[in-house]
């Protein structure tokens, strides 16, 4: 199914549509003096040919005759030449084109410690857009703490590829109709969690009079860890310190409960060896009763339930509480990251950045992920519904969505065919979990130990705690692994090197 993540539609008048682009994209000529003669010459910008490379999530890749992007083309002013390329593949070959030196005008990079990427940057490969960015309104409407976490050496050589703060799958979107059946309220610490769990496990809670289901489908369980250690991942800031949580007390009080959750038979016997794939189906057959998904990525799976029973209904938490109060967890703010190589003359980069703001207003992100009104989609009840020929022409926050892009808070509220009474409920968990929502301080941090060994160490502790939650390992036997990374030099120079690029960080600041 195609994200189709933006339901408001506002029609745009058309002189205001003719000032902005008249204030962006058009020239004129000066006075023209001709034997004491004064006329005004008008002369016509030539369309600025930009070259883009992109990924795309679509079935197919739109073509270079595709409506909406002739109509970018046309309100504009430009030539786009996009090279999509399916994400299974993106790293590869952006890595390749990194390498080759032969970049286009303007080129997406999936990760922002991208080691080749960073090294260019220091080299002088790309632009400092610092100077120029405060010119382009819309795209300065991005959050502030998303640009601030996407500096490097203080300046923004990248555009980020803006996503919503509030949303994402950090934390589990649980039945509220087995909660009713059970007479069982919404869980707010962990150990509530645990008994409704059980209940979901134990009590028939589909009222079928078998024992088919289980707690949790257990596709994601770092958000325990998280609940514990007031952390989002492996890092965070603690008295100006970076601190390593995957050496703190809350993991491994963490791992005894997840322990406690597999021993009990309240989650899949296997797992550790489940697809992402699987345990959504185990959501949306009915056989479990917390997942994992964003805040609208959950109503794939309320939309295969209600097909058989109308009061399913899957909701997400707002938050959990941590030992000093309640907790959720932001996401990056952005998926992936845009750069202008230094080839690229000023006066094009400048183009480059207009055509980059028109996508992040309203008319132009509306246009790149729906379309046009009556051939892309309908409006129904205040949502757009998209059409077929949407489906044939790769129109969606999926293709042209992912290189114009308008930061919207709710962009992760809603998904098509979602009743308006859940887009609104999911609004206010938005909200609900902005008020108490944990950043990842490491986000765009380097430290060169750990790009040579950080993978390692990854898969080894993921490893080792898959085994103290499956009893193959004792929480004892955890406790003496800690202690031996607290003893590694390796692990603890990692430390460091987080600690010293946070503090080059501040300092950059200037705070």
């Amino acid at each position: 199914m195609i994200r189709y993540e933006h339901w408001f539609h506002k029609n745009i008048k058309l002189g205001t549509a003719v000032c902005l682009m008249a204030s962006l994209l058009t020239a004129c000529g000066g006075d023209k003096i001709d034997g004491g003669t004064a006329a005004k010459t008008v002369v016509k910008e030539l369309p600025a040919e930009i070259s883009i490379l992109t990924e795309f999530n679509t079935t197919e890749p739109p073509g270079d005759d595709n409506p909406v992007l002739k109509e970018f083309e046309k309100r504009t002013n430009t030539k786009l030449k996009i090279t999509w390329v399916s994400p299974n593949s993106y790293v590869e070959k952006q890595n390749a084109v990194l390498a080759s030196g032969e970049m286009p005008d303007l080129m997406k990079v999936s990760d922002l410690i991208n080691p080749l990427m960073r090294q260019m940057v220091d080299q002088g490969a790309f632009w400092d857009l610092t100077p120029f960015l405060k010119d382009y309104p819309h795209l300065m409407e991005y959050p502030k703490e998303v640009w601030e976490k996407t500096t490097i050496n203080g300046k923004h050589f990248i555009i980020p590829s803006v996503r919503p703060l509030e949303g994402g799958n950090t934390l589990p979107s649980i039945r509220k109709d087995w909660l009713d059946k059970l007479n069982l309220k919404m869980p707010e610490t962990l150990n509530e969690l645990y008994e409704v769990l059980k209940a979901f496990t134990l009590n028939d809670p589909d009222g079928d009079g078998k024992p088919n289901t289980l707690g949790y489908t257990m596709n994601e369980y770092n958000f325990v860890q998280n609940v514990l250690n007031e952390s989002n991942g492996k890092w965070k800031l603690q008295d100006g310190k970076m601190i390593n949580t995957e050496l703190e007390p809350g993991t491994h009080d963490a791992l005894i409960w997840l322990n406690r959750l597999y021993k009990e038979k309240l989650i899949p016997e296997d797992f550790a060896a489940m697809k992402g794939s699987q345990t959504e189906d185990m959501a949306k057959a009915g056989k479990a009763g917390l997942h994992i998904d964003t805040v609208e990525g959950i109503w794939r799976s309320t939309a295969e339930l209600v097909k058989t029973n109308q009061k399913a209904d899957f909701l997400p938490l707002s938050y959990l509480k941590g030992p000093s109060g309640n907790v959720a967890f932001q996401t990056s703010g952005f998926s992936g990251l845009f750069l202008i190589p230094k080839k690229v003359p000023e006066d094009k980069v400048k183009k480059i950045l207009a055509l980059l703001d028109y996508g992040a207003t309203e008319e132009g992100f509306m246009l790149a992920c729906y379309g046009f009104e009556g051939v892309h989609y309908k409006v129904q009840d205040g949502f757009k519904i998209t059409t077929e020929q949407a489906l044939k022409d790769s129109v969606a926050q999926s293709s042209f969505g992912k290189i114009f892009e308008r930061y919207d808070k709710y962009l992760w509220a809603y998904r098509t065919g979602m009743p308006k009474e859940l887009f609104e409920r999911n609004k206010k968990i938005i909200d609900e979990r902005l008020k108490v929502s944990i950043a990842d301080p490491s986000i765009g941090l380097i430290s060169e130990t750990n790009q040579k060994l950080g993978a390692d160490y990854s898969k080894k502790i993921a490893d080792f705690k898959v085994k103290v939650i499956m009893g193959r390992e004792t929480i004892d036997a955890w406790d003496n692994y800690v202690k031996l990374l607290k003893a590694d030099a390796n692990y603890m120079k990692i430390i460091q090197e987080y600690n010293k690029a946070y503090q080059d960080r501040v300092k950059a600041s200037g705070k």
